[in-house]
This record gives structure tokens, sequence and C-alpha cells, in this order.
């Protein structure tokens, strides 16, 4: 996947400062004018920082990668820095708590993860490196300019990793003002809280602002983006660099992904939302877009499809039923765009089946399957005598469908749940081999509600 994926008709700019503008994305510029003539004039290193806190990027990541695909588009070069170092401290903006420091090892395989998932929406310069630095007094260089039209990926353990403290707080952080940085949301959320804010912490801010510093300096780099919680970052780096090296360089923040009701999206019972189908399935993925509010679809269609803006406000103006139209579309596109088009024609297959009525035919093996031990049947019952089968709620806790034995027997007596199309009525059914061989080549199809649908198979 790259770039090209965006058709020509996204937009009637031709500049891709209006084009961001236009579809929702621009919070926030260190100066709008600015930005807006060096993106029209010329064509620009950018780069977004990923610190690589997982092995693989969430949908909160993705808003970023499409940010970087329409720069790639209109022939800006993305530098997708990984974060190798910054990702040793991580950072406290949003956080209430300190993040899990990890080993190297975690680190530099999480970044390895990562690159490979953004070589499936950007199209790379391979050839590219960035080469040298021995601390802060011996800057690095790139081996040669990128190839027009290919991002470049960067690691910034490169230049941080091999600091000297001393050196680094004698030349950088001399130019940092404590009471300026404490002022920044991100520090006065976590000295709030119990524990409030370490110097590890503290020094998160001055890595990356010298990352900026860094690429803007060896290999030219004039443009930050980040979400709207890395303004006070990116102002850090901007001024950084304005005194060490006399250079304007500018930032620009884009809103986070949120519902109407201020909540950060991407968030499931199981964690985030994965755009890796071995943690989340396409078909689970596919349902999280169809399922969001009746609000957040024109958001939705504006930031995360490639669809004309004409497009978008009419789907979005859709109401009542014919609203659950744009619902789909905007399921199967951002799926298309992270899983490919057969898996998102799979998945609205089996959406279509699970939630038309079809039962378990056509589309139903599209499905998310659930394996079961076997094994998990032969329990005992409160005075210890064996006993085989499991109690229903236990089974659809064990399954994740609830998360308590309160909220399953609720679901029962409020008749929330299906087993093979029938209705459980009895709380205290129990499941065996027996429940199983009711259902298609061994699988039985669980429901909660309406919009929690599994297919469920046993294993030895």
């Amino acid at each position: 996947m790259n770039a090209g994926l965006i058709p020509d008709n996204v937009s009637k700019h031709d500049n891709v400062y209006d084009v961001l503008k236009e579809r929702g994305f621009i919070e926030q510029s260190t100066d709008e004018d600015k930005v807006r003539e060096l993106l029209k004039n010329e064509k620009v290193k950018f780069y977004i920082g990923f610190d690589p806190t997982a092995d693989c990027l969430h949908v909160g990541h993705f808003m970023q990668v499409i940010i970087m695909m329409y720069m790639q588009k209109f022939g800006h070069t993305p530098v997708v820095l990984i974060g190798g170092g910054t990702g040793m401290v991580g950072d406290p903006s949003g956080r209430t708590d300190m993040r899990q420091v990890m080993s190297v090892e975690t680190i530099e395989h999480n970044c390895e993860q990562f690159k490979r998932l953004f070589d499936r929406f950007l199209e790379f310069d391979e050839e590219w490196e960035y080469v040298g630095n021995e601390g802060v007094y011996v800057p690095g260089h790139q081996n040669r300019e990128p190839e027009p039209g290919k991002a470049i990926a960067v690691n910034n353990a490169r230049w941080l990793r091999p600091l000297n403290y001393i050196d680094f707080m004698r030349e950088i952080g001399s130019l940092f003002n404590i009471n300026t940085m404490l002022r920044a949301e991100a520090f006065k959320q976590r000295m709030a809280r119990e524990g409030g804010l370490t110097m590890f912490e503290l020094n998160y801010m001055l890595m990356q602002s010298y990352d900026f510093y860094v690429m803007a300096r060896d290999f030219d780099v004039k443009l930050q983006f980040g979400g709207n919680d890395q303004w006070s970052n990116i102002i850090g780096g901007v001024d950084l660099t304005r005194k060490k090296i006399g250079k304007d360089v500018y930032g620009m923040t884009f809103s986070l992904l949120t519902t109407s009701e201020g909540q950060k999206m991407g968030k499931t019972q199981k964690g985030a939302l994965w755009l890796d189908a071995d943690k989340t399935s396409p078909y689970e993925f596919y349902q999280y877009w169809r399922n969001v509010a009746d609000a957040d679809v024109n958001m939705c269609l504006r930031m995360l499809t490639f669809l004309p803006m004409e497009e978008v406000e009419r789907l979005s103006s859709l109401k009542d039923q014919e609203i659950n139209k744009a619902k789909e579309i905007l399921a199967f596109e951002v799926t298309k765009l992270v899983h490919g088009e057969e898996e998102a024609s799979k998945a609205q297959e089996a959406a279509r089946a699970a939630f038309g009525g079809a039962g378990s035919g056509a589309g139903m093996e599209n499905l998310p399957v659930v394996d079961f031990a076997k094994a998990k049947f032969d329990t005992t019952d409160k005075d210890g005598n064996p006993v085989h089968g499991i109690g229903v709620v236990s089974f659809i806790r064990e399954l994740g469908l609830v998360p308590s034995n309160r909220e399953g027997f609720m679901t029962i007596e409020q008749g929330g749940l299906k087993i093979e199309g029938e209705k459980v009525t009895d709380k205290k059914m129990m499941i065996d081999e027996n429940t199983f061989a009711a259902g298609t080549d061994g699988k039985i199809l669980v429901e909660k509600g309406k919009k929690k649908k599994l297919l469920v198979q046993l294993t030895e």
C-alpha cells in the first residue's frame, strides 16, 4: 500500500495544508501562514514520532499514518521517526501514571514491528540512511537525498543512546527553563497525581526537542507533526532549533481521534483496536466502525477514508435507519485501507450474514472463531465433586462476552443471550460436547445482544 491509494479527486485544493484543514485534521500551528506558504512553495521533509510502546500500531497511530499519506501524495517527504531512544523513557503526555520501562531488546523488537507495518502504508526509500553522530558535538548526516516521492525512516536511538549526560545537560538542558516546562499540560497532569512527576519523565521534553534539532541540523527537516497532546514538546523543538542553529522550523498538531462525547476512539472490551489482524481480526475491526455513534460518522469519514468531501457530506447527512448505509461504507473503507479489499469484503459479508438474520449460513464463516478447550468441561462443584460441563455464565465469561458472572446472569434475564439462534432462558444451563454437536462443522454461534457474535469451536 502507498499514497497512490488516495484518489486525485479527494479534494479540489492543490495545497496539502488546505486539504488537511478541509478534512478537519489541523488543530494548532506554530505559524499558520508560514506553514501554509511552506507547503505550497516547497517540497519539504516533515516528521512524526512513534514511540514503540507495543509491538503493533493501533488506530490512534493510523490517523497519523493517513496524514503522512496525504503529505506523500502532494510530494512531501515523510520522515517516520521510530523512538528507540525516547521509548526508553516514555512520553508523560496524557498519562496519569508512569509508563512501564521496557528492556532494550523489547524496544528493538517493537521498532522492527512498527517499520513492517509502516511499509504497508508508505513507500520508502530503503537505500537512504542516517549515518554518523557521536553525541551532541559531532553531527550526523544523510548518505544522500531521499528519492523524490519516497518516505524515509530513522530511529532516534541513533543519536540519543550514545549521549553523554553531562554534555547533553550543558549543551541542551541549559536552554530549557523549568518554570516554562512545568506549565506544559502534560507535566501539570502528572504533578497533580499521586507519585508526581519524576526527573526521568521531565527529560522527555528535552529528548523530543533534541530530535527535532538533530534532524533539522543534519538533514533539513522543517516540520514536526503530532497529536494535540504533543504541542508543548513540539514548541520545545522549535525553540531549541532556533537557539542552537538560528534555523526556523515549524510545528503543527492534529485533533486526537475522539468521539462526540470526548472519549478516545479505538478502545474495545479487549483493549486497543490494533492494525495487526492477529491482534484485532478484520471482522472485529470492521464491526467497530460499523457500530460508531451517528454523531461520529462525519468525523470518521473525513479523517479515516479518502472519499471526496462531497460524498462525506452526503453520507453523513443521512438520517435514522439510512445512516447505517453510511456506517457500512465507513467500515468497509477503513477496513480496506488497513487489511485490503478482500478482507474488507469478507468482514462485510460476515456482518451482513450475522446481523441480517441469515443464521449460520453464507458469510458466517468470516466471523471471528474462538477456541474453547474441552478440558474446561471437567470441573468440580462447590463440594469438590467432579462435574462434566461448564455453566453457561462461566462459558460466556471465558469467551470475553461479559466481564463478570453478575453481568452474565443479567444478560440471560434480559433475554440477551442466544446459542445457535436459540434464546437462553436457563441461567444454570450446562455447556458440553453435546452443545457443540448442534452446530455446523463443530462450531456454535454465540450471540450477546445485537452486536457481539462469535463462532466457538472445541479444541483438544
